[in-house]
């Protein structure tokens, strides 16, 4: 059978992080939504997305496929039902369909023609960007016990302190340093290959950090917070995912928030996760294109891929940051600061593409990375699709 994941109503909801992605490349838990599909189902899959992302990301279709709506995260009893689904079946959540049986792509579904099947146990659905830092604890206990059944951990080194043994995973070529203290006592911790903890780094879970990632000497990580690979962290960080390839190296807190790909946040930068008053907090909507109410106490910032923030910088509760911006100065800079933006609280001017171009290259340079014309052409395009934004 022929596995095919699709954005469904929800991409342009999920914003800033998939303009650089599908729906199912985002990351939450410790693997991705594609990883975890995979995983359930024992076979590879392919995308349907935006348009300018199917280079990266091409379909391949066919003569019998099952579409999967990707803002699902999978677990058994739906991944059961999905693989005895028959041709004109379809799996729905309330008015939302999961899944479908199809012989053909790219034809408008008429879903009346379908026998439907209503799925009527718990699951998750990724409907906007805070629910990946809600919903983290969840799907990190999950891919923990998805990834670790019937496998056995490397022994926890000698003057590392530790809770809830059974409770911890390391992979190999992993090195956790003298003083460090993990905590799992409230959900598991996964060390992925060759990592390294730092000396007096304070792990709590949930937490995962993926392959070749680094918590720099006396780190502390609140769970559930999640590391994609070859991240770096040092400082304070609460119930925040980096996606990949992304650093936080030095003091200041992160918390409730998500970082993309090849983002650096300059030491000492803050974000605040509450806002003074308590109240509920706002966030930009690019759907309505404008700020929306969350239903969250507490949120932090949203980053997309490729962007970049100096020393000292301060974010305010509810922050969304596009792709490709760099942001410098000191005060707050606004709540909503499109993609390929320049400056700070004193005012913006437009990052160029090329210079934006040039930098992406050198940055992926230094983690062994290509910045090929695929990844220039996927940046060239979103430069155009938020061009709206950028009234300065």
């Amino acid at each position: 059978m022929n596995y095919i994941l699709f954005d469904g109503t929800v991409h342009k909801s999920l914003l800033p992080l998939t303009y650089t992605r599908p729906v199912a490349e985002l990351r939450i838990g410790i693997l991705t939504i594609r990883e975890k599909w995979e995983k359930y189902l024992g076979f590879t899959t392919t995308t349907i997305t935006e348009e300018y992302l199917e280079e990266k990301f091409p379909m391949v279709e066919m003569e019998h496929n099952i579409m999967i709506n990707a803002s699902f995260l999978p677990n058994k009893t739906l991944v059961e039902l999905i693989k005895n689904l028959k041709e004109n079946e379809a799996i729905f959540k309330n008015d939302e369909v999961i899944a479908f049986f199809t012989s053909d792509t790219q034809e408008e579904v008429n879903f009346d023609t379908y026998k439907q099947i209503e799925f009527d146990f718990e699951i998750i659905q990724i409907k906007n960007t805070c629910d990946l830092f809600t919903y983290n604890s969840i799907a990190l206990k999950n891919d923990f016990e998805l990834i670790t059944e019937g496998r056995v951990s490397q022994p926890i080194p000698e003057g590392v302190q530790y809770l809830n043994k059974e409770n911890i995973f390391i992979e190999e070529g992993a090195e956790v340093l003298l003083s460090t203290v993990l905590n799992a006592s409230k959900g598991p911790i996964y060390i992925g290959k060759n990592t390294l903890v730092m000396e007096g780094s304070l792990i709590r879970g949930p937490f995962a950090m993926g392959e070749h990632s680094v918590l720099k000497m006396g780190t502390k990580v609140y769970g559930a917070t999640t590391l994609g690979p070859k991240c770096k962290i040092g400082g304070e960080v609460n119930n925040s995912i980096l996606f990949g390839y992304s650093s936080k190296g030095h003091e200041g807190y992160l918390g409730n928030s998500v970082i993309g790909e090849w983002c650096n946040l300059g030491a000492d930068t803050n974000n605040s996760n509450l806002k003074n008053n308590y109240s509920e907090v706002r966030l930009w909507n690019y759907e309505t294109e404008n700020f929306a109410k969350t239903g969250l106490q507490f949120c932090g910032l949203i980053m997309g891929d490729h962007s970049k923030c100096a020393i000292n910088t301060m974010f305010n509760t509810g922050t969304v940051i596009g792709v490709s911006t760099n942001i410098y100065g000191s005060n707050f800079p606004r709540n909503f600061i499109p993609s390929f933006s320049w400056g700070g609280a004193a005012g913006f001017t437009v990052y160029h593409i090329n210079k934006a171009k040039e930098t992406a290259n050198l940055v992926m340079q230094r983690k062994n990375e290509e910045f090929d014309t695929v990844e220039q052409r996927i940046l060239e395009q979103v430069f155009e699709l938020s061009k709206k934004y950028r009234n300065f």
